[in-house]
């Protein structure tokens, strides 16, 4: 059945990067330009794995869990559903206010606040579904299945941000799990993304955040 400790992994760096967003935005100086690029960068890389996430989320996992899952499922998948609307109208803002803050350097208060609405329906979200969804993946979803949430957002992302994906996601995950994951890749990944992914990482944490290892969050 599947294993869901990657949607873990997920929740973890979602939870790092939304919180450490806003302060970032707020961070660069009015009118400069070419920091607001810096950063309006990683905002919208951001902001293109949540959507991945929750669209993935809702092609594949939602209608296997209402197929299967009874009357738990029934109850708590319309409550996911919802929230993932909630949040899209969040992300639609912030998706909305960032080209006219990157291009002038100019609306970073407004910017920041829009991020702060995005990351507060997002932690509500995260935590009702580590308790409420991914017990029933594990009794209900296969393995195969699980892993077209996975397929679903690597056929969909940009190769160029793959390795940097992947090591924002490596920055707190369990080295076992990196492993088991990696055993699934084809052998040029398994070798490389270990070792690309957390540099990428840190040399965007540094040039986003001021530092190479930015505050963790935890599970």
């Amino acid at each position: 059945m599947a294993d869901v400790r990657d949607m873990y992994m997920a929740h973890t760096m979602l939870r790092r990067e939304f919180r450490l967003l806003p302060q970032a935005v707020l961070d660069v100086a009015a009118n400069d330009t070419k920091r607001a690029e810096v950063v309006a960068l990683h905002v919208e890389l951001v902001c293109g794995v949540l959507h991945l996430h929750h669209e993935g989320e809702d092609l594949v996992l939602w209608p296997l869990l209402l197929e299967r899952g009874g009357e738990a499922s029934a109850a708590i998948v319309p409550t996911m559903e919802e929230q993932h609307n909630a949040i899209h109208r969040a992300y639609d803002e912030v998706t909305g206010l960032l080209p006219g803050w990157r291009a002038t350097g100019q609306g970073g208060e407004e910017l920041a606040r829009a991020l702060e609405q995005l990351l507060s329906a997002l932690v509500e979200h995260l935590a009702l579904e580590e308790k409420e969804i991914l017990p029933l993946a594990e009794k209900h979803v296969t393995a195969a299945e699980w892993n077209q949430l996975a397929e679903h957002g690597f056929a969909k992302s940009s190769k160029k941000t793959l390795p940097l994906t992947f090591g924002m996601a490596m920055y707190e995950a369990d080295p076992e799990l990196i492993k088991d994951l990696l055993a699934q890749a084809p052998p040029p990944a398994r070798l490389i993304m270990p070792l690309l992914g957390p540099r990428l990482y840190a040399s965007r944490a540094q040039r986003v955040y001021g530092t190479r290892t930015p505050p963790r969050v935890g599970a």
